[in-house]
């Protein structure tokens, strides 16, 4: 009843901050660029802050229909409680009539967690350029059937109301099949400019045509599209790109490489688990060069009537890996994944901790992806107590759910 009650009054809620916002956005006049898709959306504006620096406003930590206005206004919310939503109403009205930024250029990340949220925030933004990285089946289980094809159909709303440039990943069938819908340039990234790809243990390089770009991160192979759109995005700007990326820093939860007890190598890409990129991620650790690799798996959620059977996929990807040990986190995991390699399996993200803790010897390299709060485990982990400010999910509200799971 409660979660209908929140349904239907999402977008009427919205609603009421998109308005406010509006008029902000006619008084500061920006140019917009909608960076979309269903994952690598945050890697590939942390890319372009890289390039563009202090010439942007970027909308770090927002992406909704609430996220994106509440940026636009310059509305806080800093501990995500209920308590709140009575000051960002009364707040609204005035922010709205402030004095715009100062940045000329407005970078924002929009996602499509629900039907009708491209269509909502696409006629907010009517960006000049949308850079579209992929489309899958994220948030299935909000989207009615065939949902792979309803999902981009969202996304699409964002090229149908773009004025000026559509940068999209052109390997995507689905995306593809949306272009008709917009009047603006369209520039395809295809994997064929990729002339090749090498992983390290302290970083990845991508050979793009003639050049080589080097990162001091472990990206994985298809973050070659974000780097392609992002060169892509400058030479539309007229802005010379910097080579070396030399100011990126990865968002968190993204692959950081951290230094564990017991002089383990802990691999954290624990922000959230898609079931392409959990491929990409798992792809990337395969090619990673380590005599003892385990992999930490936790479910991937909000899949729907997709949930079985791509639960089940994940076993041959996992095989794929090479790990000398599986441990997987979760009842979906649980329930229907069951690799060759050798695992074992547990419900709860304590258990979890508890047996890594107990049975890590020294030197292994640990890969940790999906749900059901890895970060809560990797915190207990971390030999410097002072990386835990780089783990995703650091606010308040946060932190009181981990302890309740006994982190």
């Amino acid at each position: 009843m409660i979660r209908k009650l929140k349904q239907l009054l999402y977008f009427p809620v919205a609603g009421y901050f998109r308005f406010f916002a509006g008029i902000q956005l006619a008084l500061w006049k920006p140019q917009i660029l909608v960076i979309t898709g269903s994952n690598s959306k945050t890697t590939l504006l942390h890319l372009i802050e890289s390039q563009l620096g202090n010439k942007a406003k970027y909308s770090h930590q927002a992406n909704s229909s609430f996220g994106i206005p509440f940026d636009i206004l310059n509305l806080k919310r800093k501990t995500l409680e209920i308590w709140e939503w009575p000051f960002l109403f009364l707040l609204t009205p005035f922010y709205a009539f402030k004095n715009p930024p100062s940045e000329k250029i407005y970078v924002v990340e929009a996602d499509c967690d629900r039907p009708g949220e491209g269509k909502f925030l696409s006629n907010l933004l009517k960006p000049e350029v949308t850079l579209w990285a992929n489309s899958s089946n994220s948030h299935a289980q909000n989207f009615p059937t065939p949902i792979d094809e309803n999902i981009a159909f969202e996304f699409g709303y964002f090229v149908e109301k773009t004025k000026n440039l559509c940068i999209v990943n052109g390997d995507s069938a689905l995306i593809t099949s949306q272009l008709t819908r917009t009047r603006a340039d369209v520039m395809k990234i295809t994997k064929s400019h990729l002339k090749n790809y090498s992983l390290q243990k302290n970083g990845a390089s991508y050979k793009i045509e003639n050049l080589v770009y080097s990162f001091k991160y472990l990206l994985p192979e298809d973050s070659f599209y974000s780097v392609s759109m992002t060169l892509a995005l400058l030479e539309y700007l007229g802005i010379p790109p910097d080579v070396k990326f030399k100011n990126f820093i990865i968002p968190p939860g993204r692959s950081s490489t951290f230094k564990g007890i017991k002089n383990t190598t802990i691999i954290d890409s624990s922000y959230n688990a898609t079931p392409s990129s959990m491929k990409v991620i798992l792809d990337m650790f395969k090619k990673y060069s380590a005599e003892n690799k385990w992999l930490v798996l936790g479910d991937m959620i909000e899949l729907g009537p997709d949930e079985k059977i791509e639960h089940e996929k994940l076993s041959k990807l996992i095989d794929d890996v090479g790990a000398k040990q599986v441990i997987l986190v979760g009842p979906r995991l649980n329930k229907y994944t069951n690799p060759k390699s050798k695992f074992i399996k547990f419900d709860q993200p304590k258990e979890a901790l508890d047996y890594i803790k107990n049975h890590i010897k020294g030197h292994e390299v640990l890969l940790f992806k999906g749900a059901r709060f890895l970060e809560g485990i990797i915190e207990h982990l971390l030999l410097n107590k002072s990386d835990i400010s780089r783990l995703c999910r650091r606010e308040k509200v946060w932190e009181n759910r981990r302890r309740r799971w006994g982190l």
